[in-house]
């Protein structure tokens, strides 16, 4: 990690949005590294397999999955990001699953950019998990 790390207050002041933008390159990086070590396939099989782990809607349940873990101050990040209104939504995911993604991400920035790493590494692993047992029970 190359990056200034924020005091809880700095991060606070940055939107929800911006955590979010954050949170999602972080979470994306984990997943795809996470597969990659998993298999040495094809880059096409790799690019699906993450698709189902960084999409709304796995985001949505992991969240759901994940909110008895939180702290009193995670759970008020996640609530700002899942509160924020964002311009647009993707065509593959509703206006709920969409919300507590963009909960789930901000978290995942506002831990990333407050340098608690060991907590950013539990709740991504723990969500990775949820995600692969729920693919699993389709």
């Amino acid at each position: 990690m190359n990056c200034k790390i924020l005091s809880p207050q700095e991060a606070r002041g940055y939107s929800p949005l911006a955590l979010a933008f954050v949170g999602d390159a972080v979470y994306e990086e984990f997943i795809r590294t996470k597969i990659l070590l998993q298999a040495n396939t094809s880059a096409n099989k790799l690019h699906k397999k993450a698709v189902s782990f960084v999409r709304a809607h796995a985001q949505s349940e992991a969240s759901k999955n994940l909110a008895s873990l939180l702290t009193a101050e995670e759970e008020e990040i996640f609530k700002r990001g899942r509160n924020a209104h964002s311009a647009s939504v993707p065509k593959n995911a509703d206006v709920t699953e969409y919300r507590a993604a963009t909960g789930f991400e901000a978290l995942l920035g506002y831990l990333y950019l407050t340098g608690q790493a060991d907590r950013l590494d539990f709740l991504m692993l723990e969500a990775y998990n949820v995600i692969s047992k729920e693919s699993a029970n389709r």
